[in-house]
């Protein structure tokens, strides 16, 4: 299903390498000095449109980039150092870093978000390694304010996808750790810890393992909702729901197989869940996912996981197109197809849908 909305010509690509954390925030806020105000403004508007005011989004912004400098200082640094380097002001940067858990206020109400799997097979080698794929869906007006980075001097390097002026989003590390991440909803969640994104960065800085990036979510000072699909060059996976209650571990759909798409998988958080926000949208793209999986497709290569995520006429969103004729704020798209490999160390990114798989540019990146 292809896309109507532009997208650019030439994705922004980001690299990064320096061991300082602040001069490594500066140097990818020079990089993104032509396209962070845009984002700024796009971010502005859907604040806005989902009632929030720029002083309790700036209120809100000091209050995390706080938590987030108490919990690991070289986080903190790095936003500052990208607001830096762009010339931008600190507190809009650390705004866009909790982007998600200022939206958490929004009185508007989303249409849908991303689905993910997660899948251990066998290579043609015969050997077993577990491969992932995402669909980001997000507002279309986001489109041109992505970028892949490769990031080269924290404790470990990554690669991925991630928005203008947020540290971290998708993504595979050097020692060969994993990282997909969907939104999720909780009563709870309010704008006062580390932010989901910022806690995505932790995780592909430092965590070693899947069972290690785990522990580190757990010690998060945490106050909202996200899923993050972890896994290894071991093939050890772990599908987490991430809530202010805490931090419970999802069940795989089959052995070897896990899915998640919008909503809490695990009873406790679920009880408490804001199921306004993507039901029964979610429900039905992980339904549809669970019995393809289950009980039609049978994918053993990368090129067969994107093409499960392939949706049309009459089937839940799971690729999601447009609505040109909907306003800001209700134009939901798949803005990126992310396939993770990490004993590869090898991000692919295609800059479109799942099924403009061949249409699509795809952007490499391994480490």
């Amino acid at each position: 299903m292809t896309s109507p909305f532009p997208r650019p010509a030439d994705r922004l690509q980001i690299a990064v390498d320096a061991a300082d954390p602040f001069q490594r925030g500066v140097d990818r806020g020079r990089q993104l000095r032509e396209a962070l105000p845009g984002t700024v403004e796009a971010y502005d508007r859907l604040f806005r449109l989902g009632g929030i005011d720029e002083s309790a989004v700036r209120d809100d912004a000091d209050r995390m980039l706080d938590a987030v400098g108490a919990h690991r200082p070289a986080l903190r640094a790095q936003i500052e150092g990208i607001a830096a380097g762009a010339d931008a002001e600190l507190w809009r940067v650390a705004a866009l870093n909790g982007r998600t858990e200022v939206l958490s206020r929004s009185v508007a109400v989303p249409p849908g978000e991303c689905s993910t799997i997660v899948r251990s097979i066998r290579d043609a080698e015969g050997r077993a390694r577990t491969l992932g794929v995402q669909t980001w869906d997000w507002h279309m007006e986001i489109a041109p304010y992505w970028h892949t980075i490769v990031s080269r001097g924290g404790v470990h390097d990554y690669a991925g996808l991630t928005e203008c002026g947020i540290l971290g989003k998708i993504g595979v590390n050097s020692v060969g750790v994993a990282l997909h991440f969907n939104i999720l909803g909780h009563r709870s969640d309010r704008p006062e810890g580390i932010p989901m994104h910022v806690l995505a960065a932790l995780v592909l800085e430092e965590a070693t393992s899947a069972a290690h990036a785990v522990e580190l979510v757990r010690d998060a000072p945490v106050t909202s909702s996200g899923s993050f699909a972890l896994f290894d060059e071991q093939g050890e996976a772990v599908l987490l729901d991430i809530s202010p209650e805490g931090v419970f571990e999802a069940p795989a759909i089959t052995e070897g197989t896990w899915l998640r798409t919008n909503h809490f998988l695990t009873a406790q958080p679920a009880a408490a869940e804001k199921t306004w926000l993507y039901q029964p949208d979610s429900g039905q793209r992980w339904d549809f996912l669970r019995d393809r999986l289950v009980n039609g497709t049978d994918p053993t290569d990368a090129e067969q996981l994107r093409a499960a995520l392939v949706t049309g006429d009459g089937e839940p969103p799971v690729t999601c197109v447009p609505d040109l004729a909907l306003p800001m704020g209700q134009r939901w798209a798949s803005l990126a197809t992310v396939v993770l490999d990490p004993a590869g160390r090898r991000a692919d990114i295609l800059d479109g849908t799942p099924a403009e798989n061949t249409t699509r540019p795809h952007i490499e990146l391994a480490l």
